[in-house]
């Protein structure tokens, strides 16, 4: 059995994106998408999963492998709030059934990633920092938070990792710039997994401010 790294990309699709922010977070994981497949060991080991969330919290593409993944359409409503909390309970979920954990006779899959991305902050707060603790219970290998835009509120994301990136606007040079740091981090969380060291996170690129 060859050991998967999964990512899971927990992305904000709340009315506050409708319009050029959502089209620049198409474009932007369009490109993360397109620079991990000129890794070789992404190709091989690396399985993505991602869930959406406004009032709907949906899964819109569940786990899959990179070589097979098919690029898609992101959308949003042109309102509605923002419910983390519900995304959080999913992601929770999908980990608790799809990580493959090992035993003593095989090894199981790598240390997962989860990579945040909002434009505001939770709607259903006392639901988002109820899964917390469950959220860091699973042992991610890392876990990225991006606070995108002039309302986004790094607090929030803090009470969950201490990676925590805010971008001044949702434009397009700025989401692009963002994925393409997320593309090295997965690069460098492939390489530093089969040495059993923790990941340590690529410098960011100075548009995006990291939040420690």
């Amino acid at each position: 059995m060859n050991r998967r790294l999964l990512a899971y990309f927990l992305l904000d699709t709340s009315g506050s994106m409708h319009g050029e922010p959502i089209q620049a977070l198409n474009n932007g994981f369009n490109g993360l998408i397109n620079m991990l497949r000129t890794d070789p060991q992404a190709m091989e080991s690396l399985c993505l999963s991602v869930v959406t969330f406004n009032r709907e919290v949906e899964n819109i593409v569940p786990l899959i492998e990179l070589n097979n993944y098919q690029p898609i359409e992101i959308s949003c409503p042109q309102s509605g709030p923002t419910h983390t909390g519900e995304g959080l309970e999913m992601v929770y979920n999908l980990v608790e059934k799809e990580l493959i954990k090992g035993t003593t006779s095989q090894k199981g899959d790598w240390k997962p990633l989860l990579f945040i991305f909002t434009d505001g902050k939770p709607s259903d707060l006392m639901k988002y920092r109820a899964f917390i603790p469950k959220i860091k219970e699973l042992d991610f290998g890392v876990i990225v938070g991006c606070a995108a835009g002039p309302k986004a509120e790094v607090s929030f994301l803090h009470e969950l990792t201490s990676n925590v990136v805010k971008l001044d606007t949702t434009d397009a040079s700025t989401l692009s710039s963002f994925f393409k740091w997320v593309s090295s981090s997965i690069e460098m969380g492939n390489k530093s997994q089969g040495t059993g060291e923790s990941l340590t996170l690529p410098t960011p690129p100075s548009e995006l401010n990291f939040n420690f």
